[in-house]
């Protein structure tokens, strides 16, 4: 049986061959970015990527066909969480590769994608807008609260338990102006309790600006009702009184003096960071160590007796939960994604909080959260981590670069395992064209194609 070609004959010629090579290479790199749309991933499925704003998924191979340029494409089934001293900057200046990976997410890559985020840090002591602010100009980039999680910002969702609540740490007045933007009814801060009785810390003495912003108030009527430390403390020796006063006293009540020292209100840290990565060369005491100095010393006073405080943050995995429930918020919003990630990449220099909260939240999160460690912050290379990532890399640039490629990877393979295998065919042989090559328009002739 001979096929004969159609009676338009292709035109294949030197001049021509760069074009259909690229436009081939444009149309194969579409393809992978697209995915299968006729099929229904699970969480940790393979990279599907969507039009920005869209609000369904596509329907069809032809629903989803976005050509480059003119709609955003947005990966849909992976995003990103950083955290963000020691990874993003350091010592209040931005690492220099952290700028270049923003740029990277937000769609300046080889496939022209957009890949949703996050940030996760321990740190605090600003209200979450402020810390966007800061960020944003660091990393040349906007950012948003509404992709943004503060040590402290889970305490949020503690504002309806309490009502009075001392909260500790940070500059001036800001961590009082934090909880009130929470919606904390009565803020007491360590101040107003020195305004109220200087002798409460024998060696701190408040400055005019810190007694004018401090608080009048008669204590004898006030009981704490819980303690917050927001934020690293500015004056360790003076918090640390405070917050032992309180937790053995009757009731929350100050200047009281319990018999049993279990009468003392609920300790709550921001995070259990031990040290972190700043200006230094060295690392410095973070809000972990506090927490270690204020047990070890309610124990000593006491005479034996355990004090027992709680963390938010990492590795807290409450602090993950609601960095998962963020994400998903955020690419519902943003970018019009309604199902969750299949894959999050965690990005930290930490691995006692950052890659030990990742691997433990990945136990049993629904979906793959995947633990990456950059050598620009806590960890020191050479040294062996005690909690493995699944990675190491240099910087958060190789992180995002790591991820997007192995995303794309298992794409790849996606496709290839669902290409379709023929059979039953008839073989086909060319004759008349014994030598294949690039012709020129005059050297062009039909090809018969035969069944044999």
């Amino acid at each position: 049986m001979s096929l004969q070609p159609a009676p338009e004959k292709p035109s294949f010629h030197r001049g021509s061959f760069a074009e259909e090579i690229e436009t081939a290479r444009v149309d194969l790199a579409k393809r992978l970015l697209r995915g299968d749309s006729n099929d229904t991933p699970s969480e940790r499925d393979t990279p599907t990527l969507s039009p920005s704003g869209s609000n369904s998924p596509p329907t069809s191979d032809s629903d989803s066909v976005v050509s480059p340029g003119e709609e955003d494409l947005v990966a849909d089934s992976f995003a990103f969480a950083f955290d963000i001293d020691g990874v993003l900057v350091r010592g209040g200046r931005p690492i220099p590769e952290a700028i270049e990976a923003m740029k990277v997410l937000n769609g300046d890559n080889k496939y022209n994608m957009k890949i949703p985020y996050i940030f996760l840090t321990n740190g605090g002591g600003k209200t979450e807008e402020e810390r966007c602010n800061d960020l944003s100009k660091q990393l040349e980039v906007d950012i948003s609260p509404a992709q943004f999680i503060c040590g402290h910002t889970p305490m949020s969702e503690m504002a309806n338990k309490y009502g009075t609540v001392l909260v500790v740490g940070g500059e001036g007045e800001k961590c009082r102006e934090v909880a009130q933007g929470y919606g904390f009814k009565d803020v007491v801060t360590p101040g107003d309790i020195i305004k109220h009785n200087s002798a409460t810390t024998p060696f701190r003495k408040l400055t005019e600006e810190e007694y004018a912003n401090s608080k009048e108030r008669d204590f004898s009527q006030v009981t704490i009702e819980a303690i917050f430390i927001f934020a690293d403390s500015r004056d360790w020796a003076g918090d640390l009184q405070i917050i032992l006063d309180l937790a053995m006293s009757k009731g929350g009540r100050v200047g009281t003096l319990s018999e049993t020292f279990d009468e003392g209100p609920p300790i709550y840290f921001s995070h259990n960071d031990v040290v972190w990565s700043a200006a230094h060369d060295n690392v410095r005491l973070g809000m972990g160590a506090l927490r270690g100095i204020v047990e070890y010393t309610f124990k000593e006073v006491t005479k034996g007796k355990t004090l027992t405080t709680h963390a938010f943050g990492k590795p807290q995995i409450s602090t993950f939960e609601f960095a998962q429930r963020l994400l998903k918020r955020w690419r519902k919003n943003e970018h019009g994604l309604n199902a969750p990630p299949g894959t999050v990449y965690f990005v930290g220099d930490t691995p006692e909080s950052d890659i030990r909260g990742t691997n433990r939240f990945n136990e049993q999160a629904p979906n793959d959260w995947y633990s990456v460690l950059v050598k620009t912050g806590v960890y020191q290379e050479g040294t062996e981590p005690a909690y493995k990532p699944r990675v190491t890399v240099n910087t958060v640039l190789d992180a995002v670069n790591h991820g997007i490629e192995r995303e794309m990877a298992r794409q790849q393979d996606k496709i290839r395992a669902r290409k379709p295998v023929l059979k039953g065919m008839p073989k086909l042989r060319l004759d008349k064209a014994p030598e294949m090559a690039i012709w020129s328009p005059d050297e062009e002739r039909e090809i018969e194609i035969f069944a044999i």
